[in-house]
């Protein structure tokens, strides 16, 4: 079974740990993913984030700049591995010749400093999904929806072919999405708030609303947003309450509406499924209740890949 993940903060943690002089890459280290994990697990696909923490004060431009330098010295280092991709041919093009794919998104619209030569910029890096916020207002998005530049900006991301990312948004800027987005958009790492009412979650109206778009909700594996109650004082991450989520998702918004966003080395380690060399794990629980087959591809890899065809160009 092949997967392809929407979602992981694995390039911003090796920057973390090269920042204060220690060792780290993605070839293998003691993260939640690295090469030879993926490889384990059937990986297709990453989504490798570009993450900005506006809280820590840092330029965000600068510091998106230098987790993409990180992001492409760890491509060059397994480039018979692993590689960038842009485009949909060139994720057919690593399948065949049986390289991960590698795609760089964004988690901080800021980074773009509200610049639109910017986002094409990083466009340009090979950026192809970003998220309007992270736990901030901004110049794109605030409690109050989408600001008059974060519906220029998400005009221009539909234009140049990066994928609009709804999680983290508030309420009122997902639905600003709904009513301003052409194309689908995804929330690439966000659960069923009917299962669990933390308010990363998705209501199911919101559900329905995202697959009406035809987007795509990667289900993410962080016990907080699997679960109402701690289990002495842990929010622990199992596989069935992941596969609940799942398949509420599949019950309100169609099986082609469900991948996975496992926010790997953005969340704790209080995981049955403890990194992605374990994804047969979910595969036998989905078997376990009754998902046939083709049903799990959709939801493993498929779906993404729908997403990428609709929304990328074929040119960088």
């Amino acid at each position: 079974m092949y997967i392809a993940d929407m979602h992981c903060d694995t390039i911003s943690a090796i920057d973390r740990r090269k920042r204060v002089g220690e060792q780290a890459e993605l070839l293998s280290n003691h993260f939640q993913v690295d090469l030879k994990k993926m490889q384990k697990g059937g990986y297709l696909l990453q989504n490798f984030a570009v993450f900005v923490d506006l809280g820590e004060g840092e330029n965000p431009y600068q510091c998106a700049k230098r987790q993409i330098a990180v992001f492409r010295e760890e491509m060059a280092k397994n480039k018979e591995e692993i590689r960038q991709v842009t485009t949909v041919e060139e994720i057919r093009k690593n399948w065949q010749e049986g390289r991960i794919c590698a795609l760089l998104t964004m988690e901080e619209g800021e980074a773009c400093e509200g610049d639109l030569d910017k986002l094409a910029e990083f466009y340009k890096d090979g950026v192809r999904m970003m998220t309007f916020t992270w736990n901030y207002e901004n110049s794109l998005g605030n409690k109050e929806g989408l600001t008059r530049k974060g519906i220029a900006f998400l005009e221009r991301m539909e234009e140049l072919g990066i994928v609009a990312d709804v999680s983290h948004l508030s309420e009122a800027g997902f639905y600003d999405v709904c009513r301003y987005a052409r194309k689908p958009f995804v929330a690439s790492h966000s659960n069923a708030a009917a299962l669990c009412g933390h308010k990363r979650n998705l209501s199911d109206d919101m559900i329905r609303k995202i697959a009406e778009k035809g987007g795509v909700i990667g289900v993410n594996y962080y016990g907080l947003f699997l679960v109402e109650k701690p289990e002495n004082g842990i929010y622990y991450s199992r596989v069935e309450r992941i596969a609940d989520h799942i398949c509420h998702i599949r019950k309100v918004g169609g099986a082609e509406c469900v991948g996975l966003g496992s926010d790997f080395d953005g969340i704790d380690r209080n995981l049955e499924l403890s990194d992605c060399s374990k994804m047969r794990l979910l595969e036998e629980e989905l078997k376990r209740r009754g998902f046939h087959e083709r049903e799990i591809e959709e939801i493993f890899y498929r779906n993404v890949l729908r997403i990428y065809k609709e929304s990328f160009k074929n040119n960088r």
